[in-house]
């Protein structure tokens, strides 16, 4: 029986990180992995995702605190690499109502041209 849209979309992250699916990675260390997203919304636009599968930003807890932080950290380093000296948007999306669409998370990274607001 074939999985349901969200968890096969969920493995992709998974699949990735043990590179059974091809991914341009930008950085990886033993806690994440960064890669150039595969349907770009901006002219710079990458992922960073943790190893460890956590379905929903919502879903963190106290256990989390370092790990998250470390995400943030990864995605400034990788941003200032890529050449967004004059900015970029960080997103994460949360359930069905913040049209996440991959349940394990994963922060966007987007820069390269002025972005506007509101978002969405």
């Amino acid at each position: 029986m074939p999985l349901p849209p969200q968890r096969a979309r969920s493995r992709v992250a998974q699949a990735i990180i043990a590179r059974s699916v091809p991914a341009t990675i930008l950085y990886e260390d033993d806690k994440c992995l960064v890669f150039r997203d595969v349907a770009p919304q901006a002219p710079v636009h990458f992922l960073v995702i943790p190893k460890r599968p956590i379905p929903r930003i919502s879903r963190v807890g106290p256990q989390d605190t370092e790990l998250l932080g470390h995400l943030l950290v990864v995605a400034a380093r990788t941003a200032q690499a890529e050449g967004l000296a004059d900015g970029y948007r960080l997103v994460i999306n949360d359930g069905k109502h913040g049209a996440q669409s991959v349940y394990h998370l994963h922060l966007h990274v987007l820069g390269g041209r002025q972005l506007g607001w509101p978002p969405g």
